[in-house]
């Protein structure tokens, strides 16, 4: 993206390609598993299982201080390490790991516009090599989750008529499917949450991955009634998608009042008691 309003939360393949040796850089690999990083990523780059490592593996939770500080220790990322995160499935996961990296206070990380999808169209160098890490001492940070909606917030956001965004496909925000073909994480109702727009995280990129310009995503999201002067939460059915949706309208638009929801459907649909809506969408 050559837009400024960009430069501070993506960058592009080519300064990635120009500087992803430089030695306070650390070019960052986040999918659902390690599979697409093992077959091939870019030189320099390490791995993160979004699975196992971005979440607490005994309760459902982000994690807490002390293991983000282990898994960025071990990284050999310091509090001035500048990260570039890049993905599979155009970004989500690197998405939802900048998101909690910035929930814990690392400021230098952005994200490469496109991720793999734009990487690979460009035919540019893929490596199966490792690279040597070398573990240093990150000091545990206060986690600040202001950006972050928990079910009982949602709740009471629905009551106050908030803008929530359900960015899964149309099929499962009417509940005629509760996750997509051969996604194992589910809820025991389909629907989406009362009162919610149903805007797909698709349509805010490009076919090669990349964001739109931030005037086809200010009239994306306007055109649902989501706009900067209201209270926005984002949700899809594990949060990495909502993540995703979260970056564009906090990160890319400058939406100040915008919390990602990552319980979303699979917690909301296996409550007890809450409001659930089924039907199409708009779309």
């Amino acid at each position: 993206m050559t837009q400024p309003f960009y430069k501070d939360t993506l960058t592009s393949t080519d300064w990635v390609s120009d500087h992803k040796d430089d030695r306070n850089v650390q070019l960052v690999e986040v999918d659902v598993d390690n599979t697409a990083y093992e077959t091939g990523h870019i030189p320099g780059a390490i791995a993160w299982n979004w699975t196992t490592q971005l979440n607490d593996q005994t309760r459902r939770d982000i994690l807490n201080g002390e293991q983000m500080a282990e898994l960025l220790g071990n990284s050999g990322i310091t509090p001035d390490t500048m990260i570039i995160l890049y993905g599979d499935n155009y970004n989500w996961f690197a998405a939802y790991a900048y998101w909690q990296l910035k929930m814990f206070g690392h400021e230098p990380v952005k994200i490469m516009d496109g991720g793999h999808v734009k990487w690979e169209q460009e035919n540019r160098t893929y490596t199966t090599d490792i690279p040597d890490v070398t573990p240093v001492t990150y000091e545990p940070t206060t986690l600040d989750q202001s950006t972050r909606a928990v079910q009982p917030e949602v709740a009471e956001a629905v009551k106050r008529s908030a803008a929530l965004v359900d960015v899964r496909s149309p099929q499962e925000y009417s509940g005629d499917v509760i996750a997509p073909p051969g996604m194992t994480e589910t809820a025991q109702r389909g629907g989406h949450i009362p009162g919610a727009a149903n805007i797909p995280w698709s349509q805010a990129v490009n076919a090669d991955g990349t964001f739109k310009s931030p005037e086809e995503l200010k009239k994306l999201y306007a055109d649902h009634g989501i706009t900067p002067d209201k209270e926005v939460i984002t949700y899809c059915r594990i949060g990495e998608r909502a993540a995703h949706t979260w970056f564009a309208l906090h990160e890319l638009l400058g939406f100040q009042n915008v919390r990602n929801y990552d319980g979303s459907w699979t917690e909301w649909g296996s409550m007890i008691g809450v409001p659930i809506e089924k039907g199409n969408s708009d779309l």
